[in-house]
């Protein structure tokens, strides 16, 4: 494969940065877009230094002028996208009776309307040029639901949905959309509320890894691969299909 560019938010911490480091083992040149720039610039100077090749950009996905900025500079900096994924999101783990407006549209401006804008930005690109791959991140707990994630579920189960629309839409111009959904995966922003359940972290956590089949919480890790397969060249023909990295947690 030649190297081909891949835009991934939220790329440098937690799932995201598995994802970027699948990709770049996979050959291709990753463009790590995150909020944060110093740690984007640490994770690609991470790959860079085992062989693989990396690059960072600032974005904030809630921003359509900041999403328009990154994608304009990496096809002047770097080169066309080739494969958009859309992993920048945030969860905050409150029963939705608790919840407010400010809640809701904070998880929907991250986790929803951020693929809209990376995809209104980056996919007319890829539809010029016949040839492209979008995979979205979306949550097992888009499948099936999940306690304390109420709004992010439903904004989850959006981004599945939407996924499947756009697949529609781009089918015949060489342009393929899929949707990835992990299951608990053990990532900084799990661990922030698993330590914030005190003396019941452990029972918080067996409780998790008891609804897996494989008895284990998901790493970062195991999320890359599956990206990196609806990434690659060899995937034309599949679209429009939802993957759960979940351990059996989902199964369907």
């Amino acid at each position: 494969m030649s190297k081909q560019t891949a835009f991934v938010t939220g790329g440098a911490q937690g799932i995201g940065k598995g994802i970027s480091t699948s990709l770049a083992e996979a050959g291709f040149h990753v463009v790590i877009a995150d909020l944060n720039s110093e740690t984007a610039e640490a994770t690609a100077q991470e790959i860079t230094a085992s062989g693989g090749a990396a690059s960072a950009v600032q974005v904030d996905v809630t921003s359509k002028d900041s999403v328009d900025a990154a994608a304009a500079k990496v096809a002047k900096d770097v080169a066309p996208i080739d494969v958009l994924v859309n992993n920048a999101g945030w969860d905050d783990f409150k029963p939705f009776l608790e919840t407010d407006e400010d809640f809701w549209s904070k998880i929907v401006e991250l986790n929803f309307k951020g693929h809209l804008r990376t995809i209104k930005a980056i996919v007319p690109g890829m539809v010029e040029r016949g040839y492209g791959r979008v995979v979205n991140i979306g949550s097992d707990a888009g499948r099936v639901g999940s306690s304390l994630e109420a709004v992010y579920s439903g904004a989850k189960g959006g981004v599945i949905a939407f996924t499947k629309t756009l697949a529609r839409e781009i089918a015949t111009n060489g342009v393929t959309a899929n949707c990835v959904c992990p299951g608990p995966t053990d990532t900084p922003a799990l661990r922030k509320f698993i330590n914030g359940a005190g003396d019941n972290a452990d029972k918080v956590i067996g409780g998790m890894k008891r609804g897996v089949p494989m008895k284990r919480l998901g790493t970062p890790e195991d999320i890359g691969p599956a990206v990196a397969f609806f990434a690659s060249e060899g995937t034309g023909f599949v679209t429009g299909q939802t993957l759960s990295v979940s351990g059996g947690l989902t199964m369907a």
